[in-house]
């Protein structure tokens, strides 16, 4: 379980910090939007999405096993995220996160992350797509400008609430989320290495700035970002919370692990590279331990910013590191110009993140592959949307062990009743 850093760290050479440290700047611009859009996403405060990234950001560089995976709060987490706090309270999530976290070390020193490559694909792919379905439909409200007297967790419900609410409907707000989504593609296919995202959602929030338009923005709704990270502090973990937060413990923990070694599995394609999984693992556990104790959300291994940091030219986790120094050097400098953020510009952000996690363009590879896989993804997508996270993952496990059993025609052993 040795941490990539110190393998890459004795053939360090000053053109290879300069590289880090440039891609590690270019990361921390994609994060900082992001990390605010997941977290009020989520529910919570969009400090909390700055902590996250800060904090998991750099013990999953500085512990991690890969030369180049960025961590910090993800897509992924949201669905879970926004439950886990309806149910329980904010503090609850971090009592989750902690757990989260206690549960992903011991699954390191069991050396579990061999054994999570072997959940089926379809069921990944499938709650994957599930998951970027809710956060689209979740984001529709500040896209539209809309003002609901209530939003209802439940995917059904939403979606008549949503109509219902059609009347508020905010022209300014969806000309500033559209501005926003056509800025980040046009920047993103002309200029791949530039950081697109936060000049897309900087110029469009400038327009409402400069217009006075009626569009909320980070500091309207929620007030100012504090410019430092908070004290650290032990969640309240008596036997009754333990105990009722534990299934989602054992949620975030899964998609934790899960999503950081598809992280690093994509890394390694990218790099000609090899990671190290237990190793992984056990910096995703300290990740979240650390989240926690700051107040932080769930983090893991970003796919997205870990692909924008070998693209960018990072290759050891230095890179990773000054990616979180980076962003806790804007909080502490420009915390006051985040509040500008408009909120449709977040919330197009956001879409266009879910549109990218359903990796449309693998569609058609899935509708025209094995019958049994397209099955699975279907059934794990459709209960992820209807139902819920856990009992997608726990059905489309079950059901691909079924499947990957029945296809090797396994003989049933001769037996018969012990004479008694």
């Amino acid at each position: 379980m040795k941490p990539k850093i110190l393998t890459t760290l004795p053939d360090y050479t000053r053109a290879l910090f300069a590289a880090d440290v440039m891609a590690g700047i270019t990361v921390a611009m994609v994060a900082l939007p992001l990390s605010l859009a997941i977290a009020i996403a989520s529910g919570a405060d969009p400090a909390a999405g700055l902590v996250t990234a800060i904090v998991a950001g750099f013990l999953i560089s500085a512990l991690g096993g890969s030369r180049v995976q960025i961590g910090g709060p993800t897509g992924a987490f949201i669905v879970v995220v926004y439950g886990v706090i309806a149910d329980h309270g904010y503090d609850g999530l971090v009592i989750a996160t902690f757990l989260a976290g206690l549960i992903l070390l011991v699954a390191a020193w069991l050396r579990i992350g061999n054994l999570i490559r072997h959940v089926p694909e379809p069921v990944i792919n499938g709650f994957t797509i599930g998951i970027g379905i809710i956060i689209a439909t979740s984001q529709l409200k500040d896209l539209f400008g809309l003002t609901p007297e209530d939003v209802p967790a439940d995917f059904l419900e939403k979606l008549p609430a949503l109509w219902h609410a059609r009347g508020t409907f905010s022209a300014s707000s969806l000309a500033i989320g559209l501005a926003a989504m056509a800025l980040i593609v046009i920047l993103r296919r002309l200029f791949p290495r530039f950081p697109g995202l936060i000049v897309g959602i900087a110029v469009a929030s400038a327009l409402v700035a400069v217009a006075a338009l009626p569009v909320d923005t980070i500091a309207s709704r929620f007030g100012a970002l504090p410019d430092r990270l908070p004290m650290p502090a032990l969640p309240d973990l008596s036997p009754a919370r333990v105990m009722a937060l534990l299934p989602s413990a054992f949620v975030i923990a899964f998609l934790a692990g899960v999503e950081s070694l598809l992280s690093a599995i994509v890394a390694d394609r990218m790099i000609g590279g090899r990671h190290r999984p237990n190793a992984e693992m056990l910096a995703q556990g300290a990740a979240n331990l650390g989240s926690a104790l700051f107040g932080g959300l769930p983090a893991t291994g970003a796919i997205a910013r870990t692909a924008t940091n070998v693209r960018a030219g990072g290759r050891t986790p230095v890179a990773g590191i000054v990616h979180a120094l980076t962003i806790l050097v804007v909080m502490m400098a420009a915390a006051p110009l985040a509040g500008y953020l408009a909120m449709p510009a977040l919330a197009g952000l956001l879409i266009l993140t879910a549109w990218n996690m359903t990796e449309p363009q693998k569609w058609r590879g899935y509708l025209s592959g094995r019958g049994s896989d397209t099955m699975l993804l279907l059934l794990t997508l459709v209960l992820t949307v209807l139902v819920d996270l856990t009992v997608a993952i726990s059905v489309g496990v079950g059901v691909g062990l079924a499947l990957r059993l029945r296809r090797r025609k396994i003989t049933p052993p001769d037996w018969t009743p012990p004479d008694r």
